[in-house]
């Protein structure tokens, strides 16, 4: 139930947010391009060229590369809070964000423009799976994460990413330092058909393999000695679940800069309305993390007239209060930080 909700919610919205704009648009008219465009002859469409320029090369390409970057951060915030057993764990939080972006800013900053396109989600996975390693590895002890080293290796994580951000931007030129800003502060403008061509089958390669794994998932959160014994290759599943982060991560990053707490405040809010199952949980995140990019994004594109505010900012806006909520709930359940 919760799945067909989200899923007309997200048709309303991208309808919405492709008539709303300078060039406004009514719905009718939307739905008549978007026909005309697979081929279904109408009456709805205006005959306008412009019309369908807008929706079509502009609009269009924003939102459905806004939707593989929600999709994207949320499906890597169930694996990350999979993974390392914490609800607190987020791809921003823990600094796998940063660190994707770090290589992203590199690749442009030092030329590397040897495999085209795919130079900077290239850099990007490798900053992001730096970051997640070195996470996971100094976070453990005792064969368990711990909730204050979690969030303080996330913090040193950010600031050296910071640092190498800021570093990069020293180096740049004055092209790479409006990329790199870009990326700091989060947005989808300029996205264009093929920023999309790379990065859908690195975010449908990650979906594809969360879902699988998501029946391990499940059982890993029985613990891991139950896990080993129920027949789950605990240090392979794993390796997965952290090259996948880094995959979806970089993909999100690379185009779209750093979005925080939407991998944090998705996947919990899910968690909340269906359960902990994985499959399920996958799936709403996925469309819950769509469907909340889709928003923002139309809300930056419209609330201030003549002005593109950073997607960034606002996903902040809502996860910083949520984030904090959440820091005093676990407290309050574990009688302490620890």
């Amino acid at each position: 139930m919760l799945s067909v909700v989200l899923i007309v919610a997200l048709a309303v919205t991208v309808v919405v947010s492709l008539g709303v704009g300078q060039y406004a648009l009514a719905p009718s008219e939307v739905l008549g391009i978007l026909l005309r465009a697979v081929g279904v002859p109408n009456d709805l469409a205006p005959e306008a060229a412009t019309a369908t320029g807008v929706v079509m090369e502009i609009r269009l390409p924003r939102i459905v590369l806004g939707l593989l970057v929600g999709a994207a951060l949320a499906v890597s915030g169930v694996l990350m809070q999979a993974i390392f057993g914490n609800p607190l764990a987020d791809a921003a939080v823990v600094g796998v964000s940063s660190g994707a972006a770090l290589g992203a800013a590199a690749s442009i900053t030092l030329g590397v423009t040897a495999a085209g396109m795919w130079a900077t989600p290239a850099w990007a996975f490798v900053g992001g799976l730096a970051a997640v390693l070195a996470v996971y590895f100094v976070s453990r002890s005792g064969g368990r994460t711990e909730v204050v080293t979690l969030l303080l290796t996330g913090i040193a994580i950010n600031a050296i990413a910071g640092a190498g951000l800021a570093f990069m931007t020293f180096l740049g030129t004055t092209a790479t330092r409006e990329q790199i800003v870009f990326w700091q502060l989060g947005s989808l403008n300029g996205a264009l058909w093929q920023n999309i061509v790379v990065v859908s089958p690195l975010v449908l390669l990650g979906t594809i393999v969360a879902f699988a794994v998501s029946r391990r998932l499940d059982l890993f959160a029985l613990g891991e000695r139950t896990a080993r014994h129920l027949g789950v290759r605990v240090e392979a599943l794993r390796i997965v679940v952290i090259i996948t982060v880094a995959l979806l991560v970089c993909a999100a990053v690379a185009f779209a800069g750093i979005i925080g707490f939407v991998g944090l405040v998705v996947p919990h809010l899910m968690r909340m309305a269906i359960g902990p199952a994985h499959l399920p949980l996958m799936i709403a995140s996925t469309l819950g993390g769509a469907l909340l990019i889709a928003i923002a994004d139309l809300v930056a594109r419209t609330a201030v007239p003549m002005a593109d505010l950073p997607i960034g900012m606002l996903t902040a806006l809502i996860g910083g209060p949520f984030f904090l909520w959440l820091l005093v709930r676990t407290r309050r359940r574990s009688g302490g930080w620890g």
